[in-house]
């Protein structure tokens, strides 16, 4: 199958530190060469792929300062994938709602996978105008705040079987993965830490947009005695890390569209300690893989019971649900349901009109 993968150009694929949509295009691009399909991917030049590489932009926009409208770009890579769409039998999106209108108007079946959140009020008068468009979910909650949207598959991420793995670490703190910002709530974690009577570690990055949340709120908090600030880690260094940690806190404050750090903890061997939000019931196996709260208390007394947990069957775990090599597989079912879908359509999809 000749296949088109869309990045995002904001991050190179794959990123070089932190950046889940870019890694995950990485992985499945990969994967989908080694199943012998014969793959483009569209992304910013620094990337590096077994896929052939359609460069669309020299570096990465979050690295190239002389960038002022990134719209710009996203949307001169559109147009060049469009008119270049009879080259493939799929062209798989990961740029959210903005091919929609452009890639609607033409032949080649296409199909995008949505990574963000959804439930904004401004989300549903655009998911009624292009309600033919097919879209893939990356968790089944991700779909609740957009019932009327095409939805033809939910598709929960997968890494590569060996990327992270366990460790020869004895478990001695919790740890905090990913990035600081108002919904990820590192200051939950640093609360359930200190009435835990446990050290916390804190890998992550925080981005220009959050610098004000974290100077106003989070920098006090992490100058604790209990509290080491580690900044942003690559993968190189995740699986000691998380082996490293008793459990991961992953205390969000939103409706988590999936949560990639839950199914890196796992493949380390390391429970997750997760509140009910989103994606994460779908992720996480109460009682198996990790522990589901509800709040602070029940973070601290689930963390009591945590040796309960086999590290070893939470590993085994992640190689039954979580694999890269799973996720291709149940992208390819996709394309080719949508392929067949859009052979049997005399017309392109087109945008629904909406009153107004």
């Amino acid at each position: 199958m000749r296949i088109a993968q869309i990045s995002p150009l904001t991050e190179a694929v794959p990123p070089k530190l932190y950046g889940g949509t870019e890694r995950v295009i990485s992985w499945l691009t990969d994967e989908l060469v080694s199943l012998g399909h014969d793959v483009s991917l569209f992304a910013s030049g620094d990337s590096t792929t077994r896929a052939r590489l359609e460069p669309m932009w020299p570096r990465a926009l979050r690295l190239d300062g002389s960038v002022r409208d990134p719209n710009a770009l996203h949307m001169m890579m559109i147009e060049h994938v469009c008119r270049r769409a009879h080259e493939f039998d799929i062209l798989h999106f990961h740029l959210d709602y903005y091919p929609f209108s452009v890639m609607s108007r033409q032949p080649t079946p296409f199909v995008t996978t949505l990574h963000g959140r959804l439930d904004l009020p401004e989300h549903q008068p655009m998911f009624e105008t292009f309600s033919s468009i097919p879209v893939i979910s990356i968790s089944n909650a991700q779909r609740r705040p957009v019932h009327h949207a095409r939805w033809v598959g939910t598709v929960h991420h997968g890494l590569p079987h060996d990327l992270l793995t366990p460790q020869p670490k004895t478990p001695a703190y919790l740890g905090f993965l990913g990035r600081i910002s108002p919904e990820k709530r590192v200051d939950r974690a640093v609360r359930i830490a200190e009435r835990c009577g446990l050290p916390l570690k804190v890998a992550a990055k925080v981005d220009r947009v959050d610098a004000d949340y974290f100077n106003d709120e989070i920098r006090g908090l992490l100058a604790q005695p209990h509290v080491e600030f580690i900044g942003e880690i690559s993968d190189d260094q995740k699986s000691e890390f998380l082996s490293g940690a008793l459990a991961l806190i992953v205390p969000i404050d939103w409706p988590e569209p999936f949560g990639l750090v839950m199914i890196e903890a796992m493949a380390c061997g390391t429970p997750v300690i997760a509140y009910n939000r989103g994606s994460v019931p779908e992720v996480v196996e109460d009682g198996v893989t990790g522990f589901i709260v509800e709040d602070e208390t029940s973070a601290v007394a689930a963390l009591r019971n945590i040796t309960s947990l086999s590290r070893t069957v939470i590993r085994q775990r992640f190689e039954e649900r979580f694999t890269a090599s799973r996720m291709a597989k149940d992208y390819l079912d996709i394309y080719g349901n949508v392929g067949r879908l859009r052979s049997a359509s005399i017309e392109p999809f087109k945008p629904r009109r909406v009153a107004g």
